[in-house]
């Protein structure tokens, strides 16, 4: 009954302990409203509807069903996906492993041993005890009271970098669905490129065959011939680029979701069945640290750098280790766990620093400095947050002046080329007008194209920087 008393005392001091080092708070908001400055002169976008949230998946605004498929294939078979799920998990145990070492721990012990003492020191000179064997067999129990929380500020700090690493593989799925959609949004512009080119060269050859034809009737020169010639090969010779591009986002395509090249092929998207979404929600800057991925992973990494400044303050006070051992002792295996057989030892120690150096002040110190260290990353990663949300809003306000005016571009080159057919059949201009008419809307179209897959990709920047 005394030793079970002196276990209860113990284990209430343990429970009664306090724990040292600060309690972390999150840090407040930043007080800005706005992401751009009012200096700024834009054209406004009218599809921005600031302080909405986005209700589903964000590339479900783009409504295209491949998309949506690829997204979820790359998520689920991403190799990087994987280790970030790996990591999760094992942060995981080790807030479980951190948990439990907090507990006593029990283990059960088994001993075999043999011994001889020397001559005996009292009674007859010439009296010995012969070598024998002995056996032991029980359970152990050892507990490091945690008095003064430094155990459950390193549960804490584990637990955090936990936090850290689920907010990790959110930013990962973010990033990586961003990445899917810009690869697969490059790969359908850059094919849509690679036809109207081949509608420019087509209007290029059909003007260097009547070219041709002119000069052999007279009425065109050798030079004539030659620019017309120029015009050919200096388009002719864009075409290996813009395939390059469409070898390069494929590839890139294949290992996002997870592939080689050689064993995967890409969905068929069309650029124009790629729209816009008639509205961009973008969350208000407020909100945005509550929901940002990485500035949550920031936030739990400033979390376990409290934590950390705890561990080491807690390092500087005492520490109470108990210790119980309950054994079945004998000479021979057959005589353990017989009443008389019965042996038990309790033991408590206290180990207080008293010289070390320096050493634990100093540790103390640099993990204050590691927390300040930590606060101006957490600071710099939302900074860096609102200046990429303020780049895609601005991108996207000239992306839509952009595609106003090769928009109104593209009217003109069909009214001319409309024109040019008309007079040419009042006989009023020849064909070659007309062709170079065709040249010139097959150019508009190439701008057009550009200029969409332009604004799908900053739409794409804008919803990976707001993280949802």
């Amino acid at each position: 009954m005394k030793q079970h008393r002196l276990l209860v005392l113990f284990a209430t001091l343990g429970l009664g302990a306090c724990s040292v080092g600060p309690d972390f708070t999150v840090p407040d908001p930043p007080s800005s409203k706005a992401y751009l400055s009012e200096k700024e002169i834009l054209t406004p976008e009218r599809r921005i509807v600031l302080g909405q949230h986005i209700e589903s998946e964000w590339s479900e605004l783009f409504a295209s069903a491949p998309l949506n498929a690829l997204i979820h294939q790359a998520v689920a078979d991403n190799h990087d996906m994987a280790a970030a799920r790996a990591t999760l998990a094992q942060a995981e145990a080790a807030v479980q492993a951190y948990s439990g070492s907090l507990m006593p721990q029990v283990a059960l012990n088994a001993l075999a041993g043999r011994q001889k003492y020397g001559v005996a020191l009292f009674g007859p000179s010439n009296f010995m005890i012969p070598p024998f064997t002995y056996y032991e067999a029980g359970p152990s129990l050892s507990w490091t009271v945690d008095l003064f929380g430094g155990g459950q500020r390193r549960v804490e700090r584990q637990q955090a970098l936990a936090e850290y690493q689920s907010h990790e593989l959110d930013a990962m799925v973010v990033v990586l669905s961003g990445n899917v959609v810009s690869q697969a949004v490059s790969l359908a512009a850059v094919n849509a490129e690679i036809a109207a080119m081949q509608r420019v060269l087509a209007a290029d050859e059909s003007s260097l065959a009547l070219m041709r034809a002119s000069f052999e009737a007279g009425a065109a020169t050798r030079m004539d011939i030659l620019g017309a010639e120029s015009r050919l090969m200096a388009d002719r010779a864009q075409l290996p680029a813009l395939r390059q591009r469409a070898s390069l986002n494929y590839h890139t395509l294949a290992v996002l979701v997870g592939k080689a090249p050689a064993d995967w092929s890409p969905p068929q998207l069309e650029l124009e069945h790629l729209a816009l979404p008639e509205k961009l929600p973008v969350s208000l800057p407020s909100e945005l640290v509550r929901k940002r991925p990485d500035i949550l992973a920031a936030e739990a990494n400033l979390h376990a750098a409290s934590a950390s400044v705890g561990v080491a303050t807690a390092n500087l006070y005492p520490s109470l280790t108990l210790s119980a051992d309950m054994l079945q002792e004998a000479l021979i295996p057959s005589r353990l766990f017989y009443g008389a057989s019965n042996a038990w030892a309790l033991a408590g120690g206290v180990s207080a620093p008293v010289f070390n150096g320096g050493m634990l002040a100093a540790e103390k110190r640099g993990a204050e400095q590691a927390y300040q260290a930590a606060l101006a990353q957490y600071e710099e990663t939302v900074v860096r947050a609102f200046s990429q949300v303020a780049d895609a809003l601005t991108a996207l306000s000239h992306d839509a002046e952009m595609l106003d005016t090769v928009q109104a571009g593209l009217a003109t080159a069909n009214a001319s080329l409309d024109l040019a057919r008309k007079s040419h059949e009042a006989g009023s201009i020849g064909v070659l007008q007309v062709e170079a008419a065709k040249r010139e809307l097959a150019q508009a179209q190439l701008r057009l194209v550009e200029a969409q897959s332009q604004q799908l990709l900053d739409a794409t920047q804008l919803f990976v920087a707001l993280g949802d």
